[in-house]
């Protein structure tokens, strides 16, 4: 195997591993992809502004994330069918968290169960949850988590509908026999094709495109977990979300997956993290590919990032191995970040430590 020395390299090396329709399913986005690439390309955008001369011989970066401790404020992001890239699935993916100390979110379009991921071992986990028509279901997968000791519940608020994927079209993307959709286990999915037209009719059919603000109380109803929106990326969504009473907030764009042309998560985290006003965690998803982009979202205000394509490509490579190189690799750039920029824990990371485009062009009209 190629000498891997950061996640982007195992990118490459699944491109080459998986067939070009999974590749595809995986890393592509939405329409032309714009969305895709800035949620990259923003980070690049922001400098540090580092601090020296400060003993940095000892680095914490532990945190408690509702009330949960974890080693770290890298978590994994729900994605859908790993067993695409590897045959264990997400149950390899759960144990790499779990062997890393930190949160894994299993995704309701998985292809191992609530309960496979679960009885893989201990672990933190969340459950991410997409509303459907059938109330009756989502209560019972919400049930099922509950009962499976997932911590909180994560539902997808930016998805009504599917976006328009071309990659997925051009491939004519379908699933193998052996990979299904395993939290559907007792719907009647007969005559669900497994082409792309089929799954993304059967998406649109059973996704609940009325879903609105109130039925967040609705689902507080029915579950004692704490509830977190994820797919908010407006001060005016944060607010609603906030005063609905959630506990925390994931921005994310659905990695480019959704309406294309939004803007970067990171460019839209300060302005959440202000509506928030420290009412609610604030954790960002979409972009992360290097520990110094997780320092740069703990410096603009996040609670923590999740990431979801560097966990599937290093699952693709190496199974449950290569996402713990992956998880471990994104904390060692982590660690070198603060060190160099003198931050010994999380909570010493500020705003101050990062420079944005747009500090530059106030700081040039002075």
């Amino acid at each position: 195997m190629a000498l891997i020395m950061n996640v982007s390299d195992y990118e490459e090396l699944a491109k080459q591993k998986l067939s070009k329709m999974f590749y595809d399913f995986y890393a592509s986005g939405a329409e032309d992809q714009r969305t895709l690439k800035e949620n990259r390309e923003a980070f690049s955008r922001i400098l540090f502004r580092p601090r020296v001369l400060i003993d940095v011989s000892c680095i914490d970066m532990s945190l408690s994330v509702l009330g949960y401790n974890i080693s770290m404020p890298i978590m994994l992001a729900p994605t859908a069918l790993h067993k695409l890239a590897h045959p264990e699935g997400e149950v390899a993916s759960a144990r790499a968290a779990a062997a890393a100390g930190t949160i894994m979110t299993l995704s309701s379009w998985s292809s191992c169960s609530i309960e496979e991921v679960s009885s893989s071992g201990p672990g933190l986990r969340f459950f991410q949850l997409s509303v459907f028509k059938d109330r009756n279901f989502v209560q019972q997968l919400v049930r099922r988590a509950e009962n499976a000791g997932y911590k909180a519940i994560a539902i997808t608020v930016d998805a009504p509908r599917l976006g328009h994927r071309e990659a997925d079209v051009r491939n004519r993307f379908s699933l193998p026999e052996n990979v299904g959709l395993k939290c559907f286990e007792g719907l009647d999915l007969s005559n669900m094709d497994k082409n792309v037209s089929g799954l993304a009719a059967y998406v649109t059919s059973q996704i609940d495109s009325s879903l609105s603000w109130k039925d967040i109380k609705w689902l507080q109803m029915i579950t004692r977990l704490p509830i977190l929106v994820k797919g908010v990326i407006t001060a005016e969504d944060a607010r609603i979300a906030i005063e609905c009473g959630v506990a925390g907030i994931i921005m994310s764009n659905h990695g480019g997956r959704q309406l294309d042309y939004l803007p970067s998560t990171i460019s839209c985290l300060e302005e959440v993290v202000r509506e928030a006003k420290g009412r609610v965690p604030v954790f960002l998803d979409g972009g992360i590919r290097r520990g110094t982009d997780v320092f740069k979202a703990l410096a603009l205000g996040a609670s923590g990032v999740f990431i979801g394509r560097p966990v599937l490509f290093a699952l693709a490579v190496d199974g449950e191995p290569g996402v713990r190189k992956a998880l471990q690799m994104l904390r060692d750039e982590l660690e070198i970040a603060m060190a160099l920029s003198g931050c010994t824990s999380l909570k010493e990371i500020t705003r101050g430590h990062v420079s944005t485009e747009d500090d530059r062009i106030g700081r040039s009209r002075l």
